[in-house]
Formats: C-alpha cells, structure tokens, sequence
C-alpha cells in the first residue's frame, strides 16, 4: 500500500468508467465515445439522458417511450410545493431548496421498498428525479416572485419545458435549443467532486435520492459551483461601469482582479463546451441584445492574446459563456448552479448505477499526523 499523500485524489484513479472521457489538452470531450460537439448539435437532453444510462443512443421506438416515461414523472407532490413556497418566503438559496426538494422527492416514491441492489429500479428512481427537479425549482422560482407555479406542458421537452414552467410562456425554438444544448453539455465531466461525492454516497447501497442529494450538496460550494453566476456578476458590473468594457477589463487585471470564467482543473486550453455556447450567445445576440456577446469576446480576446493567459494553460471555460447565455434567456442568476445540477442529475445517476453494477465500498485512508503515546489522565485528574 503506497504512502504517497495526494491532496484533493488529484491524479488518483479511483474507478473505471464508460460515461465520459476528458483530453486537456486537445480540449476534446465525449461521452461514450461521442464528441460533445455532434451531441449538442445533433441530439436532445434526453437523447443524452438514455445514451448515459443504457449505453446507446435511442431508436426512435426506443425514445419515444423514455421521453413519454419522463414527462409522466414531472409532477411534484403538494407538500413538496408547500415547502418550496415556505423556503421561497424565507429568502432560502436556491441550491439549498433544491437540496430539501430531491430529499423530499423520496417520500413518495411508490418503489421505495425495493432492493438496493435492484439497479433497474434505482434507474426508474432516478428518471423520476431527473423529470421532477426542474418543476420543484421552477415553482421555487415562481415563488419568490409572488407567483403560482405553472404546470408541466404535456408536449414540451425537458428543457423548453422548464423555460415555459418558469415563465409561463412556451419559448421560441432559438431559447429552447440553446437551453436544450446547455443541458447536454453539463450532463456529464468525469469524477469531479459533485460526481465523486454521488459515487461514494452510492458505494454504501444507500439509495438514488440520497447519492443526488449529496451531488447537489458539494455543487453548492463556490470551489465547484457557481462560476458562470461569478461571470455574469462582473458583466453586469462591466455594464453599470462608467469605463468601456475594454477599458474595465485592463483596469481591473492591473488591480490584479482575477476574472472568473478562465482557467479549468483539467483543461489546458479553451473548454469545448465554451465554444459551442460562445456560438449560441452569437446567435441569442443576433436576434436580441448583443452587449454581452461583446462583453465575453472582448474579454476573452484581450486575456487570450494581450495578457498571454491562453499560453499559460488558462482558457476560458464552459462558465465563461454559459452566464451570459443563461441571462439572455431571462434566467435568474442565482438559478444558474442549481440549473447546472439540474442537468448534472443525469451524469451523476449514471455513474452511481456504474459503480453499483460492479459495487466496493470506496474507503480511502489518511496519513495520521498527530501525537503518539499520550498518557491518559482521569477526569477528576485533570
């Protein structure tokens, strides 16, 4: 057994996986064995959905009845809709009602007396958590702005349905595809922390409800959530600025402001899934305000190329991009981490069911540090 400490299981290969596969520095992504690229520009959320929990894209006979499958799951119990409106009303976070939402989703899951080892109905639970979270945080939403929430559509898909759900406006073909693109390109990224935490959480049988729940729980924190949110607050800070957005960005990097949305613990080089989001804020900007398409290239360009980040190994990453795209949907910002484990639900239940399927209890160890041989001393002693 090797004593070398790696802090943060940086670099420690911990399981095997067919889910998705990350090359830093060819800046390439795919989950199994498909580039993201011709996933978010050829296929729907759940078209991704079934390729990471059955191993294959849908037939059309196939997809079909899993979408038919996840609409008839996106009703929500009236309790749970309490409690969101309870939680709305006292100025809870967004990450934090979700968390109490999918733990709540539990009690009224009509198999909840099944076999941990059942991996069949810890995947048909965990369809009913993918189909449910985005009704709880819509109606969340809906909530804190006085509003009753709206009703799942029953022809819509799971993203246009949550931008309808949210608004109560079906959404142009343009929004709902851009959304739909999101989704796929957060579905899934290796062992990062919020899947790791989901894995290990399903090493010891407890259920699906209870490994999402611990997913969202360490996407709270801002070491691995919430980037895309930090963008857009500095945006928003860039456009309420008196200084030009060229003149901010220069102003502040000599102030030694780091701007968030650059740099990525596995990539090298720009984040493929930044690439295609640049390209849908393009699109969003042509057919609306293109301010922050401006902002975002003219940032990029000037940390890329007059301030050498990209030579250094520090690129603009998925967060960069998907901030001002979710804005320009008319997404709150504090929705857009909670959003991120809204489609992060999908990866993190696959590779529960992974490792489940071939089970060891993960149980690292740590070095001891501390002292030895103490002698002990009575209470009445000390």
């Amino acid at each position: 057994m090797s004593d070398d400490l790696k802090k943060g299981l940086e670099g420690v290969l911990v399981a095997e996986s067919e889910l998705s596969s990350i090359d830093g520095d060819a800046g390439r992504l795919i989950y199994r064995g498909y580039t993201i690229e011709d996933l978010a520009r050829g296929a729907s959320y759940e078209e991704v959905l079934y390729l990471l929990w059955n191993g294959h894209l849908p037939t059309e006979d196939e997809l079909e009845p899993f979408t038919d499958a996840l609409m008839d799951e996106r009703e929500v119990d009236d309790d749970v809709l309490a409690t969101m409106e309870k939680l709305a009303d006292a100025d809870e976070q967004p990450m934090a009602a979700l968390r109490t939402a999918v733990s709540m989703f539990s009690a009224y899951e009509p198999e909840d007396d099944a076999d941990p080892e059942d991996l069949e109905v810890t995947l048909r639970k965990g369809r009913r958590i993918t189909a449910k979270i985005p009704t709880a945080l819509a109606a969340f939403e809906r909530y804190r702005l006085g509003e009753e929430p709206v009703d799942p559509h029953p022809n819509l898909g799971l993203a246009a349905n949550f931008l309808y759900m949210l608004t109560g406006e079906e959404p142009d073909e343009i929004a709902a595809e851009t959304f739909d693109q999101a989704l796929i390109l957060h579905a899934d990224h290796g062992l990062n922390a919020s899947t790791f935490t989901s894995m290990v959480i399903g090493s010891t049988m407890a259920d699906i409800y209870s490994a999402v729940t611990g997913g969202i729980s360490a996407l709270s924190g801002p070491l691995h959530g919430g980037a895309n949110q930090d963008v857009m607050e500095v945006l928003i800070e860039i456009d309420e600025s008196d200084l030009d957005h060229r003149a901010w960005v220069e102003q502040a990097t000599e102030e030694g402001r780091r701007i968030p949305g650059f740099g990525h613990r596995v990539y090298n080089v720009k984040d493929p899934r930044a690439k295609i989001l640049q390209e849908r804020s393009k699109e969003l900007a042509e057919n609306g305000e293109d301010k922050w398409y401006n902002y975002t290239t003219t940032i990029e360009q000037f940390l890329s190329e007059e301030k050498g980040l990209t030579e250094k190994g520090i690129a603009p990453n998925v967060d960069f991009y998907s901030g001002s795209v979710y804005y320009q949907l008319g997404i709150p910002i504090d929705m857009y981490t909670p959003i991120f484990a809204m489609s992060r639900a999908g990866g993190w239940i696959a590779h529960v069911l992974e490792y489940q399927n071939s089970n060891r209890l993960i149980r690292p160890r740590a070095r001891y540090t501390g002292p030895q041989d103490q002698a002990f001393v009575p209470l009445e002693e000390r």
